[in-house]
């Protein structure tokens, strides 16, 4: 269905649960906004008997929240919540009006919340039977902004302009790094080799008899990050993939290995391929083809295929790589350039990673704001990481267009988590150490505050691992909360740019879609500047809304597709790439 149908679909009068999460969002914004928050805490859903704080909150404090006087039993660390009312054990935990946890031991008002007094808890959930009315955000201003991107004969536009090089099997992955090494120093796409010249400055004191030095030494000069001269203007890198599947494990991890390098291929950051295959592995360029034509029937971009057990020695395949590479690239830098695209034209990611307690109240409901937009546009976004939406599938089910879209949804939740339970584990082991530290103490409370990510906006399509998304509007992909696993299957499924948040900070990025990191707080894009590309710390200050830091965001985007803004996970060649096992990651 598309976005204009999914707008045309009626209001229930019973509509309270779907009613109430896009009503939540509006709750949350307002309450961003200042009107709402007070001495330091946040109430996310007036329904909630928890509240957040803003900022460290000390025993025996004393604050007031919407009339009501609380005394604190605990410190109540920043980005953590407290009981706003006495809790019992077993009862509800309620956050974002969503059950979040259970209390297993007494819980007073003021006291902190700790994996030693809740414990997880989802609600369950049932097949689709209410139907979604969406009022969209005003997107006049956006109706004709277009980016600067490659339009391929499919009709996608890319936000970059790659020749990709990937091997079929693990075996062939010292080839593909010894044409790394040869194709990026020679065409000018290395990264700058600082961290070597640091090395060498090293061995240069050891030899000259001054390795006191050392101890004291600085890091190297800035000027060493300068790029090379690039030989082909037009080409914005050749990307090589290398991974450790194709053989020896399922044949459902081959076969979807090949699927979701075919999805690589078909993309629109993708002007070409050179694939390198062994020749008698699990995951067979047959395979590959076939996978390729599924995505589009009348495939016309050139895909050089070199099998090594049918090419006589390792050096004629690899001259015969070169060559042909070479010369398709020079095709390349002649034919390619950008040029103007509707807003309609991309497909973004929206992902979340180190996530913090303020992830769900700035950087995730922002992106979420994208999202609409994007949505009402035409556009296409991906909300993944399905770990991180146990507790929230009513609500997804419920913004389903269609009962097949939700039923899909269910099936696959419901695989998955049983997967999970076959290897001794479980959505509830999902947040890390890190999550818990800065208050995210349940994975149903993880997942509450991840799925602001998909904004309000129907959702369209339900893809599983490693499809390709077609459908305008939020898809909901089936991959794990691992952060590269989860990027490089939204990737897969055609996701042009990524927008990615993050509380604790991570160098995460995509060999061939641009990863804009986003921070939920301003301490870390202070502290960790060098991977952050945005900050939505001031919505936590109270400095800006959330729609008015989405719009700051989607600007941010169109830059960054359109070429004139690399993020820094580009800078630092953060060329991240992990196939998914499926069964095994959360």
């Amino acid at each position: 269905m598309n976005i204009p149908d999914a707008l045309a679909i009626s209001l229930d009068a019973t509509l309270e649960s779907v009613a109430a999460s896009v009503a939540g969002l509006r709750y949350l914004s307002m309450a961003m906004s200042g009107s709402r928050k007070q001495e330091g805490v946040l109430k996310l859903r007036p329904t909630d008997n928890v509240l957040v704080a803003l900022s460290d909150l000390r025993k025996g404090q004393h604050l007031t929240f919407s009339g009501t006087s609380y005394t604190l039993v605990t410190d109540v660390p920043a980005k953590h919540k407290f009981a706003a009312e006495p809790l019992t054990p077993g009862s509800d935990v309620i956050m974002y009006g969503v059950l979040v946890g259970k209390a297993v031991k007494p819980i007073l008002p003021g006291e902190v919340l700790t994996p030693h007094n809740i414990h997880h808890e989802a609600a369950p959930f049932h097949e689709k039977t209410i139907e979604y009315c969406w009022t969209p955000p005003d997107v006049s201003r956006w109706r004709h902004t277009t980016f600067l991107g490659y339009h391929r004969a499919d009709g996608q536009v890319g936000t970059r302009n790659y020749w990709l090089v990937v091997p079929l099997v693990f075996c062939e992955n010292r080839n593909i790094a010894v044409l790394k090494q040869a194709f990026e120093e020679e065409l000018g796409f290395a990264a700058p080799q600082i961290y070597r010249q640091q090395v060498a400055e090293f061995v240069r004191l050891y030899q000259a008899g001054r390795s006191h030095e050392i101890e004291s030494h600085g890091p190297v000069a800035t000027d060493a990050r300068r790029p090379m001269p690039r030989v082909f203007e037009n080409v914005d890198g050749i990307k090589f993939l290398m991974h450790e599947g194709g053989c020896g494990g399922t044949r459902e991890d081959s076969d979807n290995l090949c699927s979701l390098i075919a999805g690589y291929i078909h993309h629109p950051n993708v002007a070409g391929a050179t694939i390198l295959s062994l020749g008698c592995q699990h995951s067979q360029v047959a395979i590959l083809l076939e996978q390729v034509k599924k995505r589009d029937q009348k495939f016309s971009k050139p895909l050089l295929v070199l099998e090594q057990q049918q090419s006589g020695s390792e050096l004629a395949m690899m001259s015969e790589a070169i060559r042909k590479t070479f010369v398709r690239l020079m095709e390349m830098n002649e034919n390619c350039r950008r040029m103007p695209a509707p807003l309609a034209r991309l497909c973004v990611g929206l992902k979340c990673g180190g996530s913090d307690g303020f992830s769900g109240i700035s950087a995730n409901p922002a992106i979420g704001h994208v999202s609409d937009i994007l949505a009402a546009l035409g556009g296409r976004t991906i909300l993944s990481e399905f770990p991180e939406l146990c507790g929230v599938e009513q609500e997804m089910i419920d913004r389903s267009t269609r009962k097949e879209v939700g039923d899909r949804f269910i099936q696959l939740m419901r695989d998955y988590a049983a997967r999970a339970k076959a290897v001794r584990s479980g959505f509830d082991m999902n947040p890390s150490p890190g999550n818990i530290r800065d208050g995210l103490v349940t994975d149903a409370m993880k997942s509450a505050g991840a799925a602001k990510k998909g904004g309000t906006s129907p959702v369209t399509a339900v893809l599983d691992y490693p499809e390709y998304s077609t459908e305008p509007g939020l898809n909901l992909q089936c991959t794990p909360g691992n952060d590269v696993e989860c990027v490089t299957a939204q990737v897969g499924a055609g996701a042009s740019v990524v927008l990615f948040t993050t509380g604790l900070g991570t160098p995460t990025g995509n060999p061939i879609a641009p990863v804009v990191k986003i921070s939920t707080n301003s301490n870390l894009a202070r502290r960790m500047a060098d991977i952050v590309d945005f900050d939505t710390g001031p919505i936590i200050d109270g400095e800006v809304t959330i729609e008015h830091m989405g719009e700051a965001i989607l600007e941010r985007v169109i830059e960054v597709a359109s070429g004139q803004v690399r993020t820094k996970a580009e800078v630092l060649a953060q060329n991240d790439f992990i196939p998914w096992k499926r069964g095994v990651s959360l």
